[in-house]
């Protein structure tokens, strides 16, 4: 990525880096401007407007906003409908995406240039680019390098009537977790639906991230759980090779349970507690 953003703990939104170009997109800092940022700047509109930040994505020359009212504001390039207002053309400021309507969003997520938003009912909504299936809403007869969804769409198949608790996504794939603790993925054009990983039906899992082509999971014992692509290790399993379906990290000590996970484009870093006795 060639810009960032930074969240306070007022729901202030900085932004810096690369403010895009005519052919790339522009708006991606959603400063007003084409202008790139050397080092952090407020984002003044979210001020003015009386909005208040609660997350923030970064996708490739775009951003999208999750505010604490649970309304999704995007802003940047709006190529291969990843803003999610119907049309294609570029925002310098951020802006609802309308058609999300009423629905109360309490966590987003985001890969290269697709968006996904989960609301209090545990709905998933997703928009953007699709050419490996991580909208996780099917593609239709074949696999199109410019399938794309312009608007939200809701994200059913084998997740109809399962109410879904995490959301993670990483460049071209995503992940979900159910009230039950099931994980299921989707994407790098390995399933373009919701898959349960029926593997993990002997625990619960209760979080997940996602990296560049691959997905951790923690249940609820603080065990991770890897699958994906092992290029440069990030598998966690004294190995390079991909695995497509989940195994247990073991280099983690018994005597500790992971809390937190996060993914980077090609390394991992976890945060563990003593596991009481």
């Amino acid at each position: 990525l060639l810009h960032l953003a930074l969240l306070t703990t007022t729901g202030d939104l900085y932004t810096f880096g690369y403010g895009g170009s005519r052919v790339n997109g522009i708006g991606c800092l959603g400063q007003g401007s084409v202008d790139s940022h050397p080092t952090p700047t407020l984002v003044q509109s979210l001020i003015e407007d009386g909005c208040y930040a609660a997350d923030v994505h970064c996708g490739e020359y775009s951003m999208t906003v999750l505010t604490t009212e649970g309304e999704v504001l995007t802003c940047g390039s709006g190529s291969y409908g990843r803003l999610g207002n119907l049309e294609t053309v570029d925002q310098l400021y951020l802006e609802p995406v309308e058609l999300m309507g009423a629905e109360d969003v309490v966590q987003i997520a985001g890969g290269f240039a697709f968006s996904l938003a989960l609301n209090k009912g545990g709905l998933i909504h997703a928009w953007g680019r699709n050419n490996e299936g991580q909208l996780g809403c099917g593609m239709g007869l074949a696999v199109d390098m410019y399938a794309m969804e312009s608007i939200p769409r809701p994200i059913e198949g084998d997740l109809e009537g399962r109410k879904v608790t995490r959301i993670a996504a990483g460049h071209t794939h995503a992940a979900a977790v159910t009230s039950n603790g099931e994980l299921f993925t989707w994407g790098m054009n390995m399933t373009h639906e919701p898959k349960l990983e029926s593997t993990l039906l002997h625990t619960k899992i209760v979080d997940v991230a996602c990296g560049q082509n691959y997905t951790l999971a923690s249940d609820v014992e603080g065990r991770v759980y890897s699958l994906g692509k092992g290029k440069t290790g990030v598998l966690g399993l004294a190995s390079t090779k991909a695995t497509a379906y989940p195994i247990l990290v073991e280099g983690i000590p018994d005597t500790e349970r992971v809390v937190s996970m996060s993914c980077g484009w090609a390394h991992v870093a976890c945060v563990t507690e003593p596991k009481e006795i």
